[in-house]
């Protein structure tokens, strides 16, 4: 449940409502919004890549992992909740909510860490697949639930004063004061505090420590160095660590510039692009689930690979791809009416599907891969190093695209790029030899 109670945060605040709302209604225009947003989340990513492993060992030495669990939830619940208060034209809107969305993010991914990190201690190493894959799947539902709420009865359009399902928004939300996007926040703070309860309740945790809190933390942080020197004397976990930060880099770029590919290349509005994340979500939430079966059944390590060798064909298959043109060169008739009425856009469409099916798998494989193949006593250190290898070059795949598209003026040159990723990280993995 840690999972269902965490994405609406990703889905509603980083992604497809809040995001858009700032850049597009509270800073003082797209771009700089977006720049601001930027920022904050590279501000949130470096705080990540310092906290993550140095938390993780502390929690490692003194035992248990709720308590961490419990503080990171008590700082993303106030910082996820302080979005209400970003109000078009309210002084320190915009500093209310670069702060609260940058807090709000080291809070969700630091508790992630200690979540993670009790996988070991919960099921034997032969239903990790199943277990993170499970976690995954019913993260994308939540995630999808949420946003079929906040869209269906919160967000109205300031137009129409209508939801997208037609109705009037509920509590009186008023859609020119942009409320129902900024409720987003309150919403994914309440959601977070009911179903992370479970876990709390029911869930096992590890051993208190018989070490003074004091002298644990200081274990804890002994272990951090300790932690990279050892990850160096084991090549598997270091090499994977390294492969990790690559395709990772390349996924998340998939994700930050899907959307914006088909707004350029087809001129996708809100409604499209609401009904690609839509679908995209279910998807992922079919794919993470029958990823865990495979993990369990093959190993993490040929779901890893299989997932980043589709994600370089889908990759291929957007590079051939404009308004006329699919598989580079096969013509396109008239084009229709309605939603994706061109060949190029359904093809486009069927492609985003796709990653969302694999990039469940391929998360929820990396995190039990991991579990393989470190000692289950020190998991909590190694996510942490986990956390590092996602974010610390975070900026990179993003960097390249943008450069090779200012150099070769053409949206193609986005995916070209990532694929260069995949496959330098689908080399480097193939090369780990256990799990």
């Amino acid at each position: 449940m840690f999972d269902w109670a965490c994405q609406p945060f990703f889905t509603l605040v980083t992604t497809f409502v809040f995001a858009p709302y700032f850049a597009a209604a509270l800073a003082p225009d797209p771009v700089t919004g977006q720049s601001l947003w930027g920022y904050a989340t590279a501000a949130a990513g470096l705080a990540l890549a310092v906290l993550s492993p140095v938390l993780g060992s502390v929690a490692d030495a003194t035992g248990p992992k709720k308590p961490w669990i419990a503080a990171c939830g008590l700082v993303l619940f106030a910082a996820s909740f302080a979005l209400w208060y970003s109000a078009p034209g309210q002084p320190h809107a915009i500093a209310v909510a670069l702060l609260g969305f940058a807090f709000a993010t080291i809070a969700v991914e630091v508790a992630a860490v200690f979540n993670n990190a009790m996988i070991p201690h919960l099921v034997p190493p032969e239903r990790y697949g199943r277990l993170s894959g499970t976690g995954w799947a019913i993260g994308y539902l939540g995630g999808l639930v949420s946003l079929v709420v906040v869209l269906g009865f919160l967000a109205a359009d300031a137009g129409s004063g209508r939801t997208v399902l037609g109705f009037t928004p509920l509590f009186g939300l008023d859609p020119g004061e942009r409320e129902g996007d900024r409720i987003t926040g309150p919403f994914s703070a309440l959601w977070f505090l009911v179903f992370v309860l479970p876990l709390f309740l029911f869930t096992p945790d590890i051993a208190r420590s018989r070490l003074p809190f004091g002298a644990a933390v200081r274990q804890g942080l002994a272990q951090v160095r300790s932690t990279l020197v050892d990850a160096r004397r084991h090549p598997g976990v270091l090499r994977f660590l390294i492969a990790n930060m690559i395709y990772q880099d390349a996924l998340v770029a998939l994700f930050a510039f899907g959307g914006i590919y088909g707004a350029g290349v087809f001129g996708w509005q809100a409604t499209e692009l609401g009904l690609f994340g839509v679908l995209l979500t279910i998807t992922g939430t079919a794919g993470a689930l029958i990823g865990g079966r495979l993990d369990d059944h093959f190993g993490a390590k040929p779901v890893i690979l299989g997932a980043i060798l589709v994600l370089a064909l889908v990759c291929v298959g957007v590079l051939s791809l404009d308004r006329e043109h699919i598989l580079f060169v096969v013509p396109t008739g008239p084009v229709g009416e309605g939603l994706y009425a061109s060949a190029p856009e359904k093809l486009f469409l069927a492609l985003g599907l796709v990653i969302g099916a694999v990039a469940g798998p391929l998360q929820a494989s990396s995190r039990s891969m991991l579990a393989r193949l470190v000692p289950a006593r020190e998991a909590g250190r190694y996510f942490g190093l986990l956390a590092l290898s996602g974010k610390v070059t975070s900026f990179l795949a993003p960097l390249a695209v943008a450069v090779a598209t200012a150099i070769f003026q053409t949206q193609a040159a986005g995916p070209a790029v990532l694929i260069l990723f995949l496959l330098a990280g689908f080399a480097l993995l193939s090369g780990v030899k256990k799990a």
